[in-house]
């Protein structure tokens, strides 16, 4: 089987011959490491292309993810301010509503024309002909709750959960929509087979099961349920513990949930087996970066033993990891997971 049919396989419940692996994003790690920066690929399609095929060869993941670390220019795109650093992801400088009579004024439509949005769709274009038959290519981008939170802010989005919940529904709406139209067309025309949302602001670190009830699950059903009628998988990641909250993520309508390396992977194999695919959880940083080779094969085995060898599961880390984490380490994570037959 190819690493794209190894993971399909596990999205749709089944058992491949091995056990499927990937990084979730790696945007960070591979352009620091590529020897290049964020900034420099923005504009440039054919560069990030590069970088994206030939740090596919060097990693070995089955999934490639075009846009890692592009997330916020889905934001930005409606009026807000980039700013780029040295080493890591581009940030948003700040929000850009407080009020439904602001949400009431951005444009959707506006993300069509996002210099950098287009770049990395037609990198995404690029390396789906190049690799898309070996490997699965997607591109990643904020959940809804998420991007919400990016358009309000972070911490004026906790606190609109309890004193304005209407106008939080609204804006995680207008989120959902403007996700469904940033991937329409990549779906429409093929390109996309996978769709990857990270939403980070629905961790369990940050709301309650009930907030995430509430407030994300419908944003997130809405997208999955569109992707479903597309014949689009959805990947899903949700940091934080989420232990307390592993029966709902089936309501997501999600083809896989990515769980953090603090949910309790035992629990996460009781709940989610036979219901949703479900896939990590290494520490990214106590093991992938600050780990020894042995430390990441010891915990990638008890992991792939405690939840992995039925099938329906991917090894990943808990999150995104770190730009300097030791290539020798992602070698072992990848070698464990490719040596283990099912």
């Amino acid at each position: 089987m190819t690493p794209k049919e190894t993971v399909l396989k596990a999205f749709e419940g089944g058992k491949p011959e091995r056990v499927p692996v990937t990084l979730f994003g790696g945007g960070m790690w591979s352009i620091h490491n590529w020897g290049t920066t964020f900034q420099e690929l923005a504009n440039d399609a054919d560069k990030m292309t590069r970088m994206l095929v030939e740090m596919s060869e060097k990693l070995q993941c089955d999934i490639v993810y075009a846009g890692s670390g592009y997330n916020n220019f889905h934001a930005s795109a409606l009026g807000g301010r980039i700013k780029f650093r040295e080493i890591g992801a581009p940030d948003l400088e700040e929000p850009l509503i407080s009020s439904e009579e602001d949400l009431e004024k951005l444009n959707i439509g506006d993300i069509d024309n996002d210099e950098t949005i287009n770049t990395v769709k037609e990198a995404l274009r690029k390396t789906k002909s190049e690799i898309g038959d070996t490997y699965v290519v997607t591109m990643t981008a904020w959940g809804p709750f998420t991007l919400a939170a990016r358009l309000v802010g972070e911490e004026a989005m906790m606190k609109a959960t309890f004193k304005k919940p209407a106008f939080v529904e609204k804006v995680v709406d207008f989120a959902t929509d403007l996700l469904i139209h940033l991937y329409e067309p990549l779906v429409d025309d093929g390109t996309l087979e996978v769709i990857s949302l990270a939403d980070p602001t629905a961790s369990g670190d940050l709301i309650s099961k009930r907030q995430f009830k509430q407030f994300a699950i419908p944003g997130l059903k809405k997208f999955t349920d569109w992707a479903r009628s597309k014949g689009a998988y959805t990947l899903l990641h949700i940091c934080g513990n989420t232990t307390d909250r592993l029966e709902l993520f089936p309501e997501t309508g999600a083809s896989c949930i990515s769980l953090d390396h603090k949910t309790d992977i035992a629990k996460a194999k009781e709940t989610l087996y036979g219901k949703i695919c479900f896939a990590g959880n290494v520490d990214p940083v106590a093991v992938m970066l600050q780990g020894t080779v042995q430390d990441v094969e010891d915990t990638c085995k008890k992991i792939i033993e405690t939840a992995g060898t039925d099938g329906a599961f991917v090894l990943m880390p808990g999150c995104d990891i770190p730009p300097n984490v030791p290539y020798e380490n992602i070698q072992k994570f990848i070698e464990v997971a490719r040596n283990w037959k099912l």
